[in-house]
């Protein structure tokens, strides 16, 4: 049974992948940050992911991205992809190395987090911010709190499901088994789902960014009468990106900060509890 379960997944996960791939190509109108984004949460999610991507991201026709897009519930889904996609490929590959090591699962959680934690902030979350911010520094400083918080959230629900499918499938922490796939597909979209209601907090009240169109890149919808507000956004000097109203920023003070940061680890650790009653985690 399991295996014509993974069978239909990986089926529908190839196409998925491809339509997405193409239509990232040839309609897409977000930063290549974003493009990949989808693209990995695609290939980690399958129709699940392309699912979301239809409904959040895709644009409709010319000139219609933005306001397709506008809804916070959709800002924070596009917010969550880059979380989502670096979290989930620094534990992946984090995941396949500690394969040939045969540490305690103890160990493999800590050294999955931290390979999550890196490739989330240092890669998906400060180069999607870099046009923002003007510097790569600057767009890591901005950005830690939102990843971290994020990270801990995804992380709440990865690794109760890794662990657990683990152990009710031998075998599948071996990479070259396609159970390994199925199981961190699984997880992941555990994960994206307990994310969620952060991101959208996150967005809601501007701490976050979600899916922001490239200046100019979607014109006038022919013959309808749609303009795009980006084209506003087209005009500023350079194309300048701060130019939006959508890439105002709020900020927390240094209390709340530390309180939601506390907070969100408070969360992970007690998932961990909870699971290691069940399955148990060593080090």
């Amino acid at each position: 049974m399991l295996d014509g379960a993974m069978l239909v997944w990986f089926s529908l996960t190839g196409l998925s992948l491809l339509f997405v791939l193409w239509d990232s190509i040839s309609n897409g109108v977000t930063s290549w940050v974003q493009r990949a984004a989808w693209i990995l949460v695609t290939l980690y999610t399958g129709p699940v992911g392309l699912f979301f991507y239809l409904l959040a991201c895709r644009r409709p026709f010319p000139g219609g991205h933005d306001a397709f897009t506008k809804a916070t519930w959709k800002q924070g889904i596009n917010s969550e992809m880059h979380c989502v996609a670096g979290d989930a490929t620094g534990i992946i590959v984090a995941a396949i190395l500690l394969h040939f090591f045969a540490l305690p699962n103890g160990w493999d959680i800590l050294v999955e987090y931290s390979f999550g934690f890196v490739s989330g902030l240092f890669i998906f979350q400060a180069l999607m911010m870099l046009p923002m911010f003007g510097s790569y520094s600057q767009a890591v400083r901005k950005t830690v709190f939102a990843e971290t918080v994020s990270m801990n959230f995804v992380m709440t629900g990865m690794i109760p499901t890794m662990v657990v499918l683990a152990s009710l499938w031998p075998g599948s922490e071996d990479p070259l088994n396609p159970s390994f796939w199925f199981r961190m597909s699984l997880a992941t979209v555990v994960g994206a789902v307990v994310a969620f209601p952060m991101n959208w907090w996150l967005v809601a009240n501007h701490l976050k960014h979600g899916c922001m169109t490239l200046p100019g890149a979607d014109g006038p919808a022919p013959a309808l009468g749609h303009r795009s507000p980006e084209d506003a956004m087209s005009s500023t000097p350079h194309g300048d990106m701060k130019g939006h109203s959508m890439m105002k920023m709020h900020s927390l003070s240094t209390g709340q900060i530390i309180a939601w940061v506390i907070g969100t680890y408070a969360l992970l650790i007690a998932s961990l509890w909870i699971t290691a009653r069940y399955v148990p985690i060593s080090f």
